[in-house]
C-alpha cells in the first residue's frame, strides 16, 4: 500500500460537521456529538466492509444455523465473509434499513443483533442503547442513518490506513469538546507526538532492516491514540523512505468500557488484530501475562487510589517473580505500580518505555519506602535513561508540573550508568523574549493553555540527542540520585547535666532531640558526620541500625538558579524614593531610571 507523507490529504472529516449540522444540532450537546458519531462510523465502515459478502454469509447463516453448534459456526461465517474478524447474518445494510421508515427502530435492532459477538460487545461497551433511544424520542433515528450511509468508506475509497486518520481525528476532534473529561482518556498529541520522537530516535536503523516486526503497547490505552500514532509515525515518517518497513503490532488494555470501545472499534474498522485491545483492571487481570513488548507509552491517571485493589497488588508484591516486587507505593496514588508493570513487559533486551506522571514518582517517600525502593530498583537496574520536565498548563483537566520518563534495558553506551534530566518547564514569552519550550495555545481548551510546536519538540529533541550539559539539561550518575539516611542521636541528660544511662550502661538517646540526615551514597557516612554534624552537636552520635538507603529526583535543586541580592545602593534609592513621596516628582524619575539600570 503506498502511503503519502501529506497527513492533511488522508484525513477527510467533513462528514463529522454535516451530520453535526443537518441531524444532531440541538438534541445534542458540543460534548455528546462523538458519543453518537464514533459508533455509526465504525458500523457504517463495518457495513461498507461487509458489502461483497453480505449474499455468502447470509446463504451460510441459513444452511448451517441449523445444523451446528454457535461456537462451530463462527469460524463457518467466518471463512464466508472472506476471514475478516465480523460478520453480519442479518438480512438488512444501513442502505436497506431506509426503505422503511415506519419499522426503522425494529429494523436497525435486528440489524445491530445480526453481527458476531465481537462486534456486539463493542456495541453495548459503547453504550449505544442510550444513544439509539434518544435519538428515536427526537425521531432522528432515521434521519442519521440516511445522512452516515451517504458517507462512503469503502476500502476501494478510504483505505485501512486512511481510516485510521479519519477515526483518529474524529476522536481527537470528540475529546476537544468534552475537554472537561478528556484528561481521564485523552493525551494531547503534543505531548504524545514529544514521546514518540525521543523514543524512535535511536531507532531508525534498526527498524529499517529487512523483516523487523515490533510491538508497541499501552497498559493505560484510553482509545488508543499513544500506540495508533506511534506506529503511524513509524511507517509515515521515521521509515517512509525505507526499501524495507518493520511489521509494527499494537496492543493495549483499558478499564474504561467505553474508551475500550473506541481503541477496539479503531483496530477492527483499520484491519489491525482487534483481539489485542483487551478491557480489564491492568493491575488486577494482566490481560497479556507472558507477553513482552519492544516499546510501551502511557499516561497514567495521577494521584488515583489503588485501595481497592490493595489485598490482590500486595499479595503478588510477596512473589519474587511478581510485577510490584520492588515496592509498593502509598494506595492513594498507583503511578508508580503502573511504572512496575510496563518494565515487567520489557521486552527482554531491547525494550523501551515513555511513560508520563506529576511530580509525586520524582521524590514523594522517605528512604526506605515503597515509593524510595521503587527508585532505587529502577536507577540501580540502569534502566532509567532520561526524565524531561515538561510546561505546565498542556494537559485538558490539570495544570500541575508533569513528567515524561523514559526508560531502556539496553542504553547506549555513552549513556549507561546515567541519567539525562531536561528542564523544558519554560513557556515562550514574546513580550519579554523568552525563548521556551512551548507557546500558548490560541485558546484555553479546559486547562490546556500551552502546547508544544514542531520547533519546540525538536529543540527538545536536541537537547537528548546531543547528551551533554547545559542550562536545561543535566547528567548525573546513577548513584547521584541516591542517599544514606542517618539517625542522629543525642545524650537524655539529669538535672544536673549528666547523660542518663539505661539498663545496659548506655547512654540513653533522647527522643525529642532525634534527627535525621540525608547523606549523597558517593560520601564518607562518618567523615559528613565528623565535618558536617559534630561541629554543631558534639555529643551526637549514629544509631547505625536504623540507617537506610533512599532515591530521589529533585528538579528543583538541580535547576535551581541563584538569584544574587540587590546591590545596597539600589535599595537605598528605593527607601530615598518612598522619603521624597510626591514633593519632588523629577527626582522620582531620576531614582526610577535608576533602579531600572
Amino acid at each position: 500500500m503506498t502511503r503519502k507523507n501529506n497527513k492533511k490529504e488522508k484525513v477527510d472529516v467533513g462528514f463529522i460537521f454535516q451530520i453535526t449540522d443537518k441531524v444532531l444540532w440541538n438534541v445534542f450537546k458540543k460534548n455528546e456529538i462523538g458519543d453518537v458519531l464514533l459508533p455509526f462510523v465504525v458500523i457504517r465502515r463495518l457495513d461498507c466492509i461487509l458489502d461483497p459478502v453480505n449474499i455468502k454469509v447470509r446463504n451460510a447463516y441459513d444452511n448451517f444455523k441449523e445444523k451446528v453448534s454457535e461456537d462451530k459456526l463462527d469460524p463457518i461465517l467466518r471463512k464466508a465473509a472472506g476471514g475478516l474478524q465480523f460478520y453480519n447474518t442479518s438480512k438488512h445494510t444501513l442502505e436497506s434499513l431506509k426503505e422503511n421508515p415506519k419499522t426503522i427502530e425494529i429494523d436497525f435492532n435486528n440489524y445491530l443483533n445480526g453481527f458476531n459477538r465481537e462486534v456486539r460487545n463493542i456495541i453495548e461497551n459503547f453504550q449505544f442503547d442510550k444513544v439509539i433511544a434518544r435519538l428515536v424520542k427526537n425521531k432522528l433515528l432515521y434521519q442519521m442513518i440516511d445522512a452516515i450511509s451517504l458517507v462512503d468508506l469503502h476500502t476501494d475509497k478510504v483505505d485501512n490506513h486512511n481510516m485510521g486518520y479519519i477515526f483518529e481525528e474524529l476522536i481527537r476532534i470528540s475529546n476537544e469538546q468534552s475537554n472537561e473529561t478528556a484528561g481521564e482518556h485523552f493525551t494531547p498529541r503534543d505531548v504524545i507526538d514529544l514521546m514518540i520522537k525521543i523514543v524512535f530516535s535511536t531507532e531508525k536503523e534498526k527498524l529499517s532492516r529487512p523483516g523487523i516486526i515490533r510491538t508497541i503497547y499501552d497498559p493505560t490505552l484510553g482509545t488508543g491514540g499513544m500506540i495508533n500514532l506511534a506506529k503511524n509515525y513509524v511507517l509515515d515518517e521515521l521509515c517512509v523512505r525505507s526499501k524495507n518497513k518493520p511489521e509494527i503490532k499494537t496492543y493495549g488494555q483499558e478499564i474504561n468500557e467505553q474508551s475500550y470501545a473506541i481503541a477496539k472499534s479503531e483496530a477492527l474498522i483499520t484491519g489491525e488484530n482487534a483481539d489485542n485491545i483487551r478491557h480489564g483492571n491492568t493491575f488486577t487481570e494482566d490481560r497479556f501475562p507472558d507477553k513482552h513488548f519492544h516499546y510501551q507509552f502511557a499516561n497514567p491517571p495521577y494521584g488515583v487510589t489503588w485501595s481497592k485493589d490493595a489485598d490482590f497488588i500486595r499479595n503478588e508484591s510477596a512473589n519474587p517473580a511478581g510485577r510490584f516486587y520492588a515496592g509498593l507505593p502509598g494506595t492513594s496514588d498507583g503511578q508508580l505500580l503502573f511504572l512496575q508493570h510496563m518494565i515487567s513487559k520489557m521486552e527482554l533486551e531491547a525494550g523501551k518505555i515513555a511513560v508520563v506522571t506529576n511530580g509525586s514518582p520524582l521524590f514523594i517517600g522517605n528512604a526506605g519506602s515503597g515509593e524510595s525502593d521503587i527508585r532505587k530498583w529502577i536507577i540501580s537496574n540502569d534502566w532509567l535513561d532520561c526524565i524531561i520536565a515538561l510546561p505546565k498548563d498542556l494537559f485538558y483537566n490539570t495544570g500541575i508540573n508533569t513528567y515524561i520518563w523514559f526508560l531502556s534495558n539496553n542504553k547506549p553506551k555513552n549513556r549507561r550508568g546515567k541519567v539525562q534530566l531536561i528542564n523544558a518547564n519554560v513557556v515562550e514569552d514574546k513580550g519579554t523574549g523568552i525563548k521556551g519550550f512551548s507557546k500558548p495555545e490560541k485558546r484555553s481548551l479546559g486547562n490546556k493553555r500551552n502546547k508544544i510546536d514542531t520547533v519546540h519538540v525538536e529543540k527538545i529533541l536536541e537537547l537528548y540527542s546531543s547528551f551533554e550539559e547545559g542550562k536545561h539539561s543535566k547528567i548525573f550518575k546513577n548513584n547521584d540520585f541516591g542517599y544514606y539516611q542517618i539517625t542522629v542521636e543525642q545524650p537524655e541528660y539529669d538535672k544536673k547535666g549528666r547523660p542518663i544511662l539505661d539498663k545496659k550502661g548506655n547512654i540513653k538517646a533522647d527522643s525529642n532531640k532525634r534527627d535525621k540526615e540525608n547523606i549523597p551514597l558517593a560520601k564518607d557516612i562518618e567523615e559528613y558526620f565528623m565535618e558536617e554534624v559534630l561541629p554543631h552537636v558534639p555529643d551526637a552520635w549514629i544509631d547505625f541500625d536504623k540507617t537506610r538507603i533512599g532515591y530521589e529526583i529533585n528538579f528543583t535543586k538541580y535547576f535551581y538558579e541563584h538569584k544574587p541580592l540587590r546591590p545596597s545602593s539600589k535599595i537605598k534609592a528605593e527607601i530615598e524614593l518612598l522619603e521624597f513621596g510626591t514633593r519632588n516628582q523629577k527626582g522620582i524619575v531620576e531614582l526610577i531610571k535608576e533602579l531600572l539600570n
